[in-house]
């Protein structure tokens, strides 16, 4: 609780700099701004977040949202596929991801670190063989749908909150109905906490890890998605580029423990918060050079790692 607290002090402390210093902040369409990105990150962070406390880790996330923006243009532009078919395929492919790494970690007994690294470096890879060059959303006159679906997800608000954002509840409502309320999210706590202890206590350990690889990577191409659908181009070289490190970073921010066994999911949303925030004001601040933005955040964010 006292973590969660620091979190949500730490947001409310960077918002009230951001409006209070810069006025273009205060304006609707930046709220909006701030809001589409809590969105996008969160998603990401929550997925990887389930697998932290698993004591797991997954540094293939940006790869993957790189490779499934791609795949998703393609199957578009190529293939001629309709969006919402081509998407659900997309996301059907992270899930076989997901699996394929649970498996190597479990039956064959590799590091989660080993892993996805290599997975960082595969999955760049096919996004770079899927295409030479940047794809693009289709616009209306080409898939009518694409902009449907970028409606439903990305661009369309109800109740003045963007689609995005209510996709991160409704994933939050849901996983912490899983982690918090049901005897599976207690049998991922155990498996953090004490993996042997959970083994001999019967629960099926190798079962319950598998499943947190499968959520973290669905996040991941559902995030691919999300991007293509949001920034309207995708490149394979960089798309999705550090985006993992956003997703541990909000997520241990938020209380998870990278050893396993802690974490919530309230506190992976505030830790979300706070880089889009950081972030905005370090670009709106007319003291702060555009080669150090990253050097700001990353001080600051471990500051906040070791006082929170």
């Amino acid at each position: 609780m006292t973590r969660l607290l620091g979190v949500a002090l730490m947001v409310l402390i960077l918002y009230v700099l951001l409006m209070g210093f810069f006025d273009k902040a205060r304006s609707l369409d930046n709220h909006q701004v701030l809001a589409r990105r809590l969105g996008f990150y969160g998603v990401l962070t929550l997925g990887v977040g389930v697998l932290i406390i698993t004591g797991g880790i997954d540094l293939s996330i940006g790869s993957l949202v790189g490779l499934s923006a791609v795949a998703f243009g393609y199957l578009m532009n190529e293939r001629h596929w309709q969006p919402t078919l081509a998407a659900l395929i997309v996301v059907a492919g992270s899930v076989v991801i997901g699996l394929f790494h649970g498996l190597l970690v479990t039956a064959l007994r590799l590091q989660p670190f080993l892993v996805t690294l290599c997975g960082l470096f595969m999955y760049r890879g096919l996004a770079r063989r899927l295409s030479s060059t940047t794809v693009i959303l289709p616009y209306e006159s080409a898939q009518p749908q694409a902009e449907w679906l970028r409606s439903l997800l990305v661009s369309d608000t109800t109740l003045g909150l963007p689609h995005v954002l209510w996709l991160l509840g409704l994933l939050a409502v849901f996983l912490a109905v899983v982690l918090h309320g049901s005897v599976y999210g207690r049998y991922w706590y155990a498996i953090g906490y004490n993996e042997q202890a959970a083994r001999y206590a019967g629960i099926a350990t190798q079962r319950y890890k598998i499943a947190a690889y499968i959520i973290s990577s669905t996040c991941a191409g559902l995030g691919g998605v999300v991007f293509l659908l949001e920034y309207r181009s995708a490149t394979p070289s960089d798309a999705g580029s550090l985006l993992e490190l956003y997703a541990i970073t909000g997520a241990v921010l938020g209380g998870c423990n990278l050893r396993g066994g802690e974490g919530t999911v309230p506190g992976m949303v505030l830790g979300t918060a706070v880089l889009p925030l950081l972030s905005q004001i370090c670009t709106t601040s007319r003291y702060i050079r555009s080669e150090l933005e990253y050097t700001v955040i990353g001080g600051a964010l471990l500051l906040a790692t070791v006082t929170t």
